[in-house]
């Protein structure tokens, strides 16, 4: 099998190939799991999953908190039971005790059930290295062994593959007497195949998705019976795990089991879910005298080694924003929810071994920094993982965190020495130039409309485009923003409210996009909440820090954060409401502030922010006049929120005002358009931003929705369906706006 670290880099043109050669494949399957995953949920029922979310989380923590312990308990444990246990320091530590092991047994064939430990270790290529012929049993390993290929999802190694391709490769690479051009075909051939192999292997090895502490006991979970008879048929038997598999004992096991099968592949249970105690006391099997009474040998003995892999782990647990990584379960949801993963899968979004959102941590913390610098850019920061993870891990965390180690340990360039003091950020020299660029939009877009219609004039022009797109990374084939002249903030203040008596107060924030560009829907706002009664304010206050925060730039985000806070508690301390339009920075509050202010003031913005048609839902619920409003009369439209809307589960505010007030929607169920704040101007990432979004697009174009008028919650979306669409569209709030009617 070839080593994923042979893979080219990831740039625009190594991303466009794998959109055209496996992204088809990829997006079908992982879009077929999670929905199966969305399926599975609503079968058990929200309430009861998130119990045991909460419930397996919590085991996980403990888990990792008492490591040391659980791991002397394992070794007692098994070696109570007969067994042996390796504690491994690396992978070239534990490559070296089963290869000695295999020597000691004379092996010379063994089999495999999948194992993501084992092709982290690259234990493949060190058996090959001592005369050892292995052979993968599991068929997407198997398949991905014939094939020479790194896995490209932590469940479904060759999800990248279509059942056509793969007939291609078996009829080439073996010598069958018909194509294999069916699935039972294939299947069956794989099956007797490796059969064969698995009855006459000297050695059999698994991984253990869970290892029990009290009992020594190991638990599989497969969608095919090769792990029970890899552990079972050979005499020998070596499970290889990661240190972070251990829990307790089998009274922690319950809510693994009611969520792994759920979260990977919307099963209620796995095909096979294997609990283990080896050695047993069966005795071995032995295929050539099958015709004996017993059907194996009374006088051999069974024998069993538990490999525990370290390989970086304990450094990870030690390291606050990395431990969370060894919560992970490997249930490869995380890849499956998101968007990027969907188009271009893992030999993209992945490094030597691991896959998906998770797959950051992972590589960072057993490979290093450089090796997930090749992928980690791909994690937009949606959160959709967070919401899929059965154990909460806060995935688009960890990628920020990595994202800001590799940006301080860069040396600085020439660019860099250029722009550093000038640039008001926080970030050391190193920071490339493009991430200090995009992470201080608010800069440029200050500096934009003070200088308006000119900045955008020049912006615009071929020459300024040619340069924003070699030094900068700002794609020459997209929209740039257009700068207003007179911002939201300045056209407030230049106006009289209409309030005498408010029956509640507000302060609109108003985000960068708001103020400097999108200053229609702000206007909008101002209108509709004073029409319900409110007076509004809007205060002179920074950008969230979404924008240097989606670079990795957490010194700079942190500095943001503090300044709205300082900002806007006040405001809520005087009893006002902060009512916020744009999706990412109410994320920003009531989620990623956590990270960057104090506890209490986190807390307090928190109870006191309201999504802006959360904010008009909750006024109209309490008594304000709608008819203060501009009515749809049945206005068809068709609708798409922001992805942070979703996972903080605000859409449906929207929906159901515009459904109040006459409107005819038709809300889209695609997640992600596709441009994700800074990350469709890229000029590496805007051919699979188009990917992304092509999805949105078709299901605003179908015969029900291409004469609707078009709305989106969020500047990200926008700014993608005027590239998807050649009809324009607007934010929900401008439908409301009582000027609409004059």
């Amino acid at each position: 099998m070839s080593n994923a670290s042979e893979k080219p880099q990831l740039d625009a043109d190594r991303i466009r190939t794998l959109i055209e050669t496996e992204g088809d494949g990829i997006k079908e399957n992982t879009k077929h799991l999670n929905a199966q995953r969305y399926a599975a949920i609503d079968e058990m029922g929200a309430d009861a999953h998130d119990r045991f979310r909460n419930e397996a989380r919590e085991i996980k923590a403990d888990a990792i908190e008492r490591l040391p312990e659980l791991i002397e308990e394992t070794k007692r444990a098994v070696e109570a039971n007969g067994g042996s246990v390796y504690v491994a320091d690396d992978a070239a530590d534990a490559n070296a005790y089963i290869s000695e092991l295999m020597a000691e047994k004379d092996a010379e064939t063994a089999v495999k059930s999948k194992s993501m430990t084992t092709e982290e270790i690259e234990l493949n290529e060190a058996l090959e290295e001592a005369d050892v012929e292995t052979w993968e049993t599991d068929l997407g390993e198997f398949v991905i062994q014939i094939a020479e290929e790194a896995p490209s999802h932590i469940v479904g190694p060759a999800l990248h593959r279509s059942r056509e391709d793969i007939t291609e490769l078996f009829d080439h690479e073996f010598d069958v007497e018909e194509s294999l051009d069916t699935p039972e075909k294939l299947t069956t051939f794989a099956r007797e195949y490796l059969g064969e192999r698995i009855d006459t292997a000297d050695v059999g090895i698994t991984g253990a998705n869970y290892v029990l502490a009290e009992s020594g006991t190991i638990a599989l979970v497969t969608n095919e019976g090769n792990a029970r008879k890899c552990a079972s048929i050979p005499d020998t038997h070596v499970s290889v795990a990661g240190i972070e598999k251990i829990i307790p004992s089998i009274r922690e096991l319950h809510p693994f089991a009611e969520l792994i099968s759920r979260s990977a592949t919307g099963q209620e249970i796995p095909q096979y879910f294997s609990i283990l105690t080896p050695p047993v006391d069966t005795p071995t099997i032995d295929f050539e005298n099958s015709d004996v009474e017993g059907f194996g040998d009374d006088d051999a003995d069974r024998d069993f080694h538990l490999v525990l892999v370290d390989n970086g782990r304990t450094e990870m647990r030690d390291d606050d924003d990395l431990r969370e990584t060894l919560y992970c379960i490997r249930c490869g949801a995380c890849a499956n929810s998101c968007a990027n993963f969907q188009s271009v899968g893992g030999h993209a979004f992945g490094g030597e071994t691991y896959t998906g959102g998770i797959a950051t941590g992972w590589e960072a913390g057993v490979e290093g920094l450089d090796v997930a610098e090749e992928f980690n850019d791909l994690c937009t920061g949606c959160s959709r993982c967070v919401n899929a993870c059965p154990v909460k891990i806060d995935i688009p965390w960890i990628n920020t965190v990595v994202r800001d180690r590799i940006n301080r340990g860069k040396d600085p360039g020439f660019d860099d020495l250029l722009v550093d003091g000038l640039i008001p950020d926080e970030e050391e020299s190193g920071t490339p130039l493009r991430k200090r660029f995009f992470g201080n939009f608010e800069t440029a877009a200050k500096l934009g409309s003070a200088t308006a219609p000119i900045s955008n004039a020049i912006a615009g022009s071929g020459p300024m485009r040619s340069i924003m797109e070699s030094v900068l990374g700002v794609d020459s084939r997209r929209d740039l923003p257009s700068f207003q002249r007179t911002t939201l903030r300045k056209w407030a203040n230049a106006r009289d409210s209409t309030i005498v008596d408010p029956t509640r107060r507000v302060v609109l924030y108003p985000d960068v996009y708001t103020n400097h560009v999108q200053t229609e829907r702000g206007k909008a706002a101002v209108r509709v909440l004073e029409a319900l009664g409110c007076s509004v304010e809007i205060p002179d206050v920074s950008g969230s820090g979404r924008a240097p925060l989606s670079q990795g730039m957490i010194a700079t985000a942190t500095e943001k954060a503090m300044d709205v806070t300082e900002t806007l508690l006040p405001y809520v301390d005087d009893g006002y409401d902060v009512v916020v339009i744009e999706p990412s920075d109410i994320a920003m509050f009531r989620r990623e502030y956590d990270r960057l202010v104090p506890e209490t003031d986190q807390q307090a913005l928190s109870a006191g922010s309201f999504e802006l048609l959360e904010y008009v839902y909750g006024l109209l619920e309490n008594g304000a006049d709608e008819t203060a409003l501009s009515a749809g009369d049945g206005e068809a439209v068709a609708y798409h929120s922001h992805c942070q809307q979703r996972t903080l589960g605000l859409e449906t505010y929207t929906e159901t005002v515009l459904d109040r007030l006459d409107y005819d929607v038709v809300t889209s169920d695609v997640e992600c358009c596709g441009m994700a704040g800074s990350f469709g101007y890229k000029d590496e990432y805007y051919e699979l931003s188009m990917d992304v979004g092509e999805t949105l697009a078709e299901q605003f174009s179908t015969a029900e929705t291409r004469e609707r008028t078009v709305i989106a919650s969020g500047t990200s979306c926008m700014e993608q369906l005027d590239s998807l669409l050649s009809r324009g569209n607007r934010h929900p709030i401008e439908l409301l706006d009582p000027a609409r009617n004059v």
